[in-house]
C-alpha cells in the first residue's frame, strides 16, 4: 500500500526555521511530482511549492525566498525547507505526489504552529 508520510512539525518561535520531510514508502514506481501544501482554518488548502524536475516551482507569493524543496538521491523522501517562520506561517502541511500507476496521493499532514 502505497503512504505518504509527513513529519517535522511542532511549535516554533517566529523568525526559525523548519525542515519537514515526506516519506513515500510502499510503492515501485516513482514519483513523478510532487508538492507541499498548506491548510489554515477556514481556508482551504493551498501550494506552498512543488518540486519538478529538481527544481522548487510555483511558489506562493506568501513564501518567496523563504521555501526551499529537496530531496534524497532515493527520491522516496523530500523535504520543505521553511526560513524566517512568520505566525501566519501557522497550519497543517500536506505532502502531495503523482507516483506512477498510483496516481495522486496525499499524506495526513503535520502541524506547524508559529509564536510570535
Amino acid at each position: 500500500q502505497v503512504r505518504l508520510q509527513e513529519s517535522g512539525g511542532g511549535l516554533v518561535q517566529s523568525g526559525e526555521s523548519v525542515r519537514l520531510s515526506c516519506v513515500v514508502s510502499g510503492s515501485v514506481f516513482g514519483v513523478e511530482t510532487m508538492g507541499w501544501y498548506r491548510q489554515t482554518p477556514g481556508k482551504q488548502r493551498e501550494v506552498i511549492a512543488r518540486f519538478n524536475g529538481g527544481r522548487t516551482t510555483n511558489i506562493a507569493d506568501s513564501v518567496k525566498g523563504r521555501v526551499t524543496i529537496s530531496s534524497n538521491n532515493a527520491k522516496d523522501t523530500f523535504y520543505l525547507q521553511m526560513n524566517d517562520l512568520k505566525p501566519e506561517d501557522t497550519g497543517v502541511y500536506f505532502c502531495n505526489a503523482w507516483i506512477t500507476r498510483n496516481g495522486d496521493m496525499w499524506g495526513q499532514g503535520t502541524q506547524v504552529t508559529v509564536s510570535s
